[in-house]
This record gives C-alpha cells, structure tokens and sequence, in this order.
C-alpha cells in the first residue's frame, strides 16, 4: 500500500493512463480522418455517376423514364459494381424503385436536403444523405434529376458506399492486415510507456535517496546529518539544487538545536545561580530584621543600628542584582536599542574618572585616566557606553588591593577607538578567563571579587557588541588585568 502512495507509483499511474487515452483518441481519430477521407474521395470520384448512369444505360426515352431499361440497369450493376445501390425517387424523396433487397429498404422516402445541396453544386463534400436499409444511418450518394434537369420528375440516387460495401469494409478490419496495424500500435504504445516507467524510475532515484537522507535525519532527531550532494560542484538540475537546499538546511537545524541546548544549559546554570544569589542576601537580610524583631528590647542603639545597616546593605545588593538581571533580560532580548551619537571619548573617561575617584580613595587605590590629544570623536550611546566603563572600573576596583592602581588609556585602532582599562590586581587564572564575560562567572579565589553576581562582565560585553564594537581581556596571574573595548569613530563629513 506505501508502495502505491510513492511519487513514482503516481508518475507511472498518470503515464498509464496518458498512454491509454493516446491510444483511444488515436484510434478516434485515424478512423474518423480515414472514414472522412474515404467519403469525400468516393463521393468526388464518383460525383457524376448518377448521371452518367441516365445517359449511358438510355433510361429515358421520349422525356419519361424507360422502367425496363431502369430494371435492367438495376440488375446489371449489382452484378457489376455490388457496392453501389441506385433510388428511384419522385419530387417529394418517395422510393419508388431501387436495386436492393425489398426485405431491407426500411425507409419509403428519403429526405431532399442534402440532395437540393449535391445538385446546387456549393455544398462542402463529403455531403451525407439518407441510407434506405436504416432509420438513422447516412452515406454518400450520387444524385441526378430524371428524366432531365429542365423538366425533373424525380431523381435518380445512387447510395455509393451500400450493404456489400459495408459487409466487405468490415471483414477487411477482421482481417490480419487490420489487426497487425492494431497489434503494431498497441506495441508502440506498450513500448513507449515501457520507456516511460523506465524513465520515471531514473529520475525519481534521487528523489527517492534524498526522502531517506530525509528520514534518517528526522529519525536521528535531527542530530545526525548524512549529506545528499555528494562533490560541493553547483547543482545540475532542481533535485540536486534541492538536495543541496536540504543540506545547508539540515546543518542549520543542527546548528540551531546545539545553540538552543546551549542556551538552555546557560538558562539551567542562571536560574541556579540567581536563585544562589537571591536566596544569599534574602536569608541575611530575613536574618537580621528577625534577630531586630525577637531583641528589639535587648539591643542596645549601637547595635541596632549596626543591624539596620547590614539589612540595608544586603538590601541594596538584592536591588542592584535585580536591576542587573533585568538589564541583561533587556540586553539579551534586543529591547535596549542604542541612541548613537558623536562625543569625546576622553571626556567621557575623565567624567567616569572623577565619579569613582573617592570610593577608590576609600580603598586605598588609585583610579586615572591618561592624557589623549588629536583623538576622534565616537559614534555611540553615550549613556550605554557610561555603563560599560563603570562595570570595567568596578570590577577592577574589585580585584585591586590596597595600595594599587587602575588606569584608563585611548588609542586610535583603525577605524574604531580603543578603551583599556588596566589595573594591578592578582590578575584572572587562565582557566576563568574564556567565561569571564558570561554571565554569573566569578574568578575563584579573588576574594571580594568573588563576591559578587557576576552579571558586570556580561552586560559590558552586550553593550559593547549592540554598539558595532568588541570587548576582550589580557591577564596574567599576578601581573594584573587590561579590559578593552572599541567604539566606532564618528565619521567627519567634509564641508
């Protein structure tokens, strides 16, 4: 049954009955143009036989027609051409005598249309009159007016193609001649839709190897990919080209699958580590506004406050972790579009600069920019670009003990312009540096900067790469880290 629903059992059934209803419109056809063709030269070839009968078998004598002449034509021409059958008519097509069989005339009058037609000589031949011997069948005829033209009677019809004729016509498609032809054409037609099937079946092998290399891949949930072309030439034909299609097709979902499973682990290790880090500051900040609740008549003022101020410190973490999250949601769903536009890079940093300088005098570093001269200006959202430098800076400040130093350096790159942000930290262990940028990495033993969401990095490097940049880091254990990122340099138009 399966068999019988493929695209070649369907090509070979639509060829079958092309074929058949070749071979039916040609037998129509050759027998209906030999059948015409037939009549019309019998009916010119024999046109003026009717009236030759008239004048050469003297059927009339003194303007009347001689009725033993007549039975005596009757009776010699069956005789001689048996094929013909001669009527006798009167003015309105009555039989009044004929050469047939009396037990076969069926009609006593035939109609005079298609004779007035013969005889006005404008008719398109074949022209088909009444057949005495039936009801409904018409033949070819010869007709002529008796006893003359000027002074018709009635006319004298000669039916060409009579009783024997017919008998003789149909042992003669009986014959072996006839049925040989029929044989011949059936064979042709045989052979031909032999050659057809053949064909149908050489081209449609592709197609039925690409609907297996179709359906081991969807058995393989789509995993596995056994590719259909076999050379990466250009496709010579549209089943190649759609083989080829499949194939680019097939490594895309491959492709695609492996980037959502991807994405999916990431999206199981988020939810993990968001849940870690709320639930972190959640339960220390539950803590300590239980213990202020269940002592709130033994702690003394100092301590209370103290309480109050780790609360709030906790507070603020959960509220700058959500609002990261959130960033990043954003970021990651292409809902923060930047707003570029042309701006000083340096006075951006010496902005950014003077921001953090008293929290790291706080801790005891050192936070700098280097002077530029003769920079370009960028093309960017300067907010966004804001937030980028001061995730960099945190995060250095983090990792920056006592007593060190984080510098902010410009260059030009090509066309972009490069942003370093260099600190003197204990540098990031080779083995976390290729998830830095992925979000809730830490850098394992860093202290401080281990304890944090992780999310800085990330959103950084969504930023940057939503603005046409790149973001990238060189780092030796010890030696400190160097952040950089690069921004497109605003184009001057000549004026």
């Amino acid at each position: 049954m399966r068999l019988l629903q493929t695209l070649y059992a369907k090509l070979a059934a639509v060829l079958v009955l092309l074929f058949v209803a070749m071979g039916l419109v040609y037998a129509l056809l050759s027998t209906s143009a030999t059948q015409h063709y037939l009549q019309t030269v019998g009916q010119r070839f024999n046109r003026d036989l009717a009236r030759n009968l008239v004048a050469d078998r003297n059927l009339v004598r003194e303007g009347r027609i001689d009725e033993g002449a007549l039975q005596e034509t009757f009776q010699e021409y069956m005789l001689i051409n048996p094929s013909i059958e001669i009527y006798l008519l009167d003015n309105q097509g009555s039989i009044l005598s004929y050469s047939a069989d009396p037990a076969k005339v069926k009609r006593k009058r035939v109609s005079l249309q298609p004779i007035l037609d013969y005889l006005g000589g404008e008719a398109e031949l074949p022209l088909l009159g009444d057949d005495p011997r039936s009801h409904d069948r018409r033949k070819t005829f010869s007709v002529t007016p008796v006893p003359s033209a000027e002074h018709p009677e009635g006319y004298l019809y000669v039916v060409l193609r009579g009783e024997e004729f017919d008998a003789v016509e149909k042992l003669a498609r009986e014959s072996f001649l006839f049925q040989l032809s029929a044989w011949a054409v059936v064979a042709s037609l045989a052979v031909g839709l032999l050659a057809g099937l053949v064909g149908f079946h050489i081209l449609t092998r592709r197609l039925r190897r690409l609907a297996q290399v179709m359906e081991r891949f969807d058995h393989s949930g789509f995993a596995v990919h056994e590719p259909y072309a076999e050379s990466p030439s250009r496709p010579a034909d549209e089943v190649d080209q759609l083989g080829a299609t499949f194939d680019r097709m097939a490594q895309r979902i491959i492709a695609q699958l492996e980037a959502l499973q991807k994405k999916d682990t990431l999206r199981r290790e988020m939810v993990a580590h968001v849940s870690h880090d709320l639930r972190t500051p959640l339960a220390s900040l539950r803590g300590y506004l239980e213990s202020l609740k269940l002592k709130e008549g033994e702690l003394s003022d100092q301590e209370r406050a103290e309480y109050v101020e780790i609360a709030l410190r906790h507070s603020e973490r959960l509220s700058r972790l959500v609002s990261e999250l959130f960033e990043l949601a954003k970021l990651d769903a292409n809902e923060t579009q930047p707003h570029c536009e042309a701006f000083s890079a340096a006075e951006l940093v010496q902005d950014v600069v003077q921001k953090f300088r008293l929290s790291a005098r706080e801790r005891g570093v050192e936070v700098a920019a280097a002077p530029v001269r003769d920079l370009p200006f960028v093309s960017a959202d300067i907010g966004l670009t804001e937030r980028v430098l001061d995730n960099l800076i945190e995060n250095a400040l983090r990792c920056t003990p006592r007593d060190g130093q984080v510098r902010l350096s410009l260059e030009r790159d090509g066309a972009m312009i490069a942003v370093h942000v260099s600190d003197t930290g204990h540098g990031i262990p080779e083995q976390d540096q290729l998830e830095i940028f992925q979000p809730f990495s830490r850098v394992s033993n860093q202290g401080e900067a281990a304890d944090h969401a992780g999310l800085g990095l990330a959103i950084a490097k969504r930023i940057v790469e939503l603005q046409g940049g790149r973001i990238w880091l060189a780092s030796r254990a010890g030696k400190g880290s160097i952040f950089s990122f690069t921004l497109p340099a605003a184009v001057v138009l000549p004026q």
